[in-house]
């Protein structure tokens, strides 16, 4: 086990652009964890993770769909660093959404990965961090999820899951020393969304991640990135069925 003080921050998504540049704010003197496939070729995202100050940076094999892998994988780290501090859930597909009206497999493996795999890898995690009796978890949402689009449906009613399965686990939480903070950004602009155009009030993987480094040191539960799209999303709700159905992604 490490013994040299603080529990890992884990990066589950160890690709993800987004965890990434939120492992760089959260790295200086932290053992970093970057969970994902082909956890050998992470040279690159390494080399940042250390460059930003991380004392020791870790690789774990890690298969998002893999769901019997998720209580070893949690146990595993547990076991080799110690409880952990911070975790992150940046994995996750846009996926096609004209396919996924017709192919009923990639729709399924749409919300499998942005929905299944986050409810299951986020209650092992919070059994073990109950038991620690510490921790925090980092869940991103989206404002596809405020209100679901017919434009992204399938994508949409993945993340508006998720963000009802982390709003009340949040509430589960309290008051066991673990906390639980959903980001809710709009439009990335990055490698899940190249080739399409960005919509208002977009941001980047940096924007997204220092945003949410700002809301974990506050203990916020939610952030909306940019801010402006709590009151939009407010806003959205009202609007008129026939209005909302012809609403771009």
């Amino acid at each position: 086990m490490d013994d040299t003080g603080a529990g890992p921050v884990l990066i589950l998504g160890g690709r993800s652009e987004i965890g990434i540049e939120l492992a760089r704010l959260l790295a200086p003197g932290a053992t970093v964890v970057l969970a994902a496939r082909k956890a050998d070729q992470l040279d690159e995202q390494v080399a940042a993770v250390k460059a930003a100050g991380a004392q020791t940076v870790r690789t774990v094999e890690f298969d998002a769909d893999d769901l019997a892998s998720h209580g070893p994988l949690v146990d595993s780290v547990v076991a080799e660093h110690g409880p952990i501090t911070t975790a992150v859930l940046a994995f996750g597909i846009l996926g096609d959404q004209a396919r996924a009206e017709a192919d009923a497999a990639h729709a399924v493996a749409i919300v499998h990965t942005d929905y299944l795999a986050q409810v299951s890898m986020l209650t092992y995690l919070a059994a073990a961090m109950r038991q620690a009796e510490k921790g925090r978890l980092v869940v991103f949402s989206s404002i596809a999820g405020a209100r679901v689009r017919r434009a992204n449906y399938v994508y949409g009613s993945a993340k508006a899951g998720l963000d009802g399965f982390a709003s009340g686990l949040a509430d589960a939480l309290h008051g066991t020393g673990v906390k639980l903070l959903i980001v809710r950004p709009g439009f990335v602009i990055g490698r899940m969304t190249q080739g399409m155009d960005p919509a208002p009030l977009s941001s980047t993987p940096a924007q997204v991640a220092g945003a949410t480094a700002r809301a974990l040191a506050k203990g916020r539960r939610t952030v909306w990135i940019p801010w402006a799209l709590g009151p939009a999303a407010a806003v959205m709700r009202l609007l008129p069925q026939f209005v909302w159905r012809r609403m771009p992604r």
